[in-house]
């Protein structure tokens, strides 16, 4: 019951932080926006790693993040590691590939994959900075990619609350935080943490960059190639 209950929150702050993506991007502006390249490409690293797993036995053995064992390489690697099973696997990589999407969209691809690599590798230092230790709900525990996913998917919430003037939509954004960090006392749920800091790092990115960032680019000089195109290219097959 325990398993299930922290399953069905981890999904519920998932669906938040998705609907706080799509309301930031517009669901009504995504078939006019680019094919998202450095989204796909993400994911098809991840798509590797799983079938790393599948054909080597020894991958998670050799390339996840145990402190026990040596390897410089292991922080990366770990990050395209699975240890969920079947559907915690299938979640992982869908949700890494509509959250970075929606973030590729707002953020631009460059800047959206550097706050993916943050949701991999700030969090273990912030732990570090603040004395804090990870328990064994962390999703950051020796392999997956769940941590830099949901520290991604947090930063758009961050600058929907930072952009919109919308309180309805302000409410939505502000439930990222309170909901991880629900999550995080009472159940140790590192994904509510991890979210957390993203959140934090979503409006500091923001508050930078919000002078050279154009997230409605795509609307007002639409690509060549859109996912609507995308979208009939397929169809027509």
């Amino acid at each position: 019951m325990d398993a299930l209950l922290f399953n069905l929150t981890t999904a519920a702050l998932m669906v938040l932080m998705f609907t706080c993506a799509r309301t930031l991007i517009g669901e009504d502006t995504i078939g006019l926006r680019r094919i998202p390249w450095a989204a796909a490409g993400l994911t098809a690293v991840a798509l590797a790693g799983v079938v790393t797993q599948l054909c080597w036995h020894g991958a998670m053995a050799a390339l996840d993040a145990d402190p026990s064992k040596s390897g410089w390489w292991r922080g990366l690697t770990s990050i395209f590691m699975q240890n969920g099973g079947v559907v915690g696997t299938v979640w992982n990589i869908v949700t890494l590939a509509v959250i970075a999407a929606l973030a590729e969209w707002f953020w631009s691809g460059p800047l959206m994959l550097v706050l993916f690599a943050a949701g991999a590798f700030l969090p273990q230092l912030i732990d570090v900075l603040l004395g804090a230790t990870s328990g064994s709900a962390d999703p950051r525990n020796f392999a997956g990619s769940s941590g830099a996913t949901y520290f991604l998917a947090a930063t758009l919430a961050a600058a929907l609350l930072l952009r919109s003037r919308a309180p309805k939509e302000r409410f939505l954004a502000l439930g990222v935080p309170a909901l991880g960090l629900a999550l995080w006392f009472a159940q140790a749920n590192g994904h509510g943490l991890v979210a957390t800091y993203g959140f934090a790092i979503g409006a500091v990115a923001w508050g930078l960059g919000r002078h050279a960032l154009r997230p409605e680019r795509d609307l007002q000089q639409p690509p060549r190639r859109t996912m609507a195109s995308l979208a009939a290219i397929v169809g027509k097959r």
